[in-house]
């Protein structure tokens, strides 16, 4: 017989009733809504309305800020002090000409990681002889278009004939390609230290080669292509089918000749306008500068610049070159838009109104059918931010 004791049997649960819940005092329901929904609700319509009317006021005092400065009702684009008293009698007006250079209407992001040659034109054409004893353009810059690098030369010229004031171009880092035929008629160009200029030629591509293609198994997320020849792509650096550049077969030699001529055509004008400017002989830009770029000494060298200075002495050289005072002399800087810009212009970040917001980095100088451009280094890298 076993000996073994069965475990012991758990007690049976024991019913309890709940403790009350708080119960909060009459009063406090009159001041609410009088149900919990009701004042939730009401807690969130307040902080709404209370957000609603910061942004308002936010919006309203900055509009009184921006245009509170101009008695004409006409807006004076935004600038900064970045050198000098900003009580100095004396100004300088500068514009920066930075990443890649494009054409007309900005993306809200003018002055940004790419400039728009139409609105630093009518930036400049703004400017009257009162407003400022000279201008600076400040570079740094691969090139870009050549209708928007050309916009920018021309509102140069401009300046210099309406006011009689002295331009002088800054290279703070790179002016290559475009950035030359902006700068190329300033009445001075000065190099920073470490800065490269050149690159004066003109490309169009990118043109894809896609060969014995084998499928197209990409996605609405993830495009691709699958071959068993591969991918190859080129540019026409110097540069008729009505399908021309399609990725399903060579480009003919005849295509190469027609699209050959227009870039024969830009290059001239290119090559003409720099001679012209600075006083170099065209088969000098052709035969020795070509499209490479230089460093400052050498480009000083070569004609492309006329001397090298820092920021600081760049600066004071800008005053003597518009014979006023340097130590009685600032340098405002026009900046881009900001966010009262954008909350007004209604625009979203990067695109026209209502339009989706590009990806990150890219540039809509590479979007659509092949440009000729005047641009140095990879177009991809332009295109994609890397």
């Amino acid at each position: 017989m076993s000996t073994e004791q069965p475990p012991p049997q758990a007690p049976p649960p024991v019913w309890r009733p709940a403790p009350p819940l708080p119960v909060r005092p009459p009063s406090a329901f009159k001041r609410g809504f009088g149900l919990g929904l009701g004042a939730s609700l009401g807690v969130a319509l307040g902080l709404a309305a209370l957000g609603v009317g910061m942004v308002v006021v936010l919006v309203v005092s900055l509009v009184a800020l921006v245009s509170g400065g101009s008695q004409s009702g006409t807006a004076e684009p935004l600038t900064e002090t970045v050198w000098g008293d900003p009580a100095a009698g004396s100004r300088l007006i500068a514009v920066p000409v930075t990443g890649v250079i494009l054409g007309g209407e900005s993306d809200g992001a003018t002055f940004g990681g790419a400039t728009y040659g139409y609105e630093v034109a009518d930036t400049i054409d703004a400017l009257e002889e009162d407003d400022a004893d000279g201008l600076i353009l400040e570079l740094n810059t691969p090139g870009g278009t050549i209708y928007g690098s050309r916009a920018i030369a021309d509102a140069v010229e401009r300046y210099q004939e309406r006011t009689g004031n002295q331009v002088m171009a800054h290279v703070q880092g790179m002016s290559a390609s475009g950035g030359v035929y902006a700068m190329a008629g300033a009445d001075q160009i000065v190099a920073d230290h470490g800065s490269l200029v050149g690159s004066i030629g003109v490309i169009m591509g990118p043109f894809e080669r896609w060969r014995d293609v084998t499928g197209i198994p990409g996605s609405l997320f993830e495009p691709g292509v699958t071959t068993e020849g591969g991918i190859t792509e080129e540019y026409l650096s110097r540069g008729r089918g009505k399908d021309l550049g399609n990725p399903y077969r060579d480009m003919t030699d005849e295509e190469r000749a027609v699209l050959g001529g227009g870039l024969d055509r830009e290059y001239a004008e290119f090559v003409a306008w720099v001679s012209e400017a600075r006083g170099i002989p065209e088969q000098t830009i052709v035969d020795q500068l070509g499209a490479f770029v230089f460093d400052g000494g050498t480009a000083v060298d070569l004609g492309l610049v006329d001397r090298v200075l820092g920021r600081e002495e760049a600066y004071r050289y800008a005053a003597e070159m518009n014979d006023v005072d340097p130590e009685d002399t600032r340098v405002d800087r026009v900046i881009g838009p900001g966010l009262l810009d954008l909350l007004l212009s209604a625009r979203a970040p990067g695109g026209r109104p209502g339009a989706a917001a590009p990806e990150p980095g890219r540039s809509t100088v590479c979007t659509g059918a092949p440009l000729v451009l005047a641009h140095h280094g990879d177009l991809a890298a332009a295109c994609s931010g890397d």
